[in-house]
């Protein structure tokens, strides 16, 4: 059975740091992408960044800078890293791993993040 577990999240103030993680199991992990991604009230879900099974990484527009993402494919688990944090990062973040082939792509229940003083 697929799962993608996340934790990590709760509440910080703002300028705080988490770092969220992402179990993954039942599948073969190492040679899928895997991705986090938020989706705050009332918008749409965003790309926050993604670490190729060679761990190249990538990051969207919106945590540039103030996170990294990565993973430790001897424990099916990737993180992320937040730093600086802001009330406009407040959202569920979802892991997600996605096989370049195709065979498959999966997704976490997300952890929610509140930034708030």
């Amino acid at each position: 059975q697929v799962q993608l577990v996340e934790s990590g999240g709760g509440l910080v103030q703002p300028g705080g740091s988490l770092r969220l993680s992402c179990v993954a199991s039942g599948f073969t992990y190492s040679s899928y992408v895997m991705k986090w991604y938020r989706q705050a009230p009332g918008k749409g879900r965003e790309l926050v960044a993604a670490i190729t099974h060679r761990s190249v990484t990538e990051y969207g527009d919106s945590m540039r800078g103030r996170c990294t993402i990565s993973r430790d494919n001897a424990k099916y688990t990737a993180y992320l890293q937040m730093n600086n944090l802001k009330p406009e990062d407040t959202a569920v973040y979802y892991c997600n791993a996605i096989d370049p082939l195709g065979w498959g792509n999966y997704w976490g229940e997300g952890t929610l993040v509140t930034v708030s003083s």
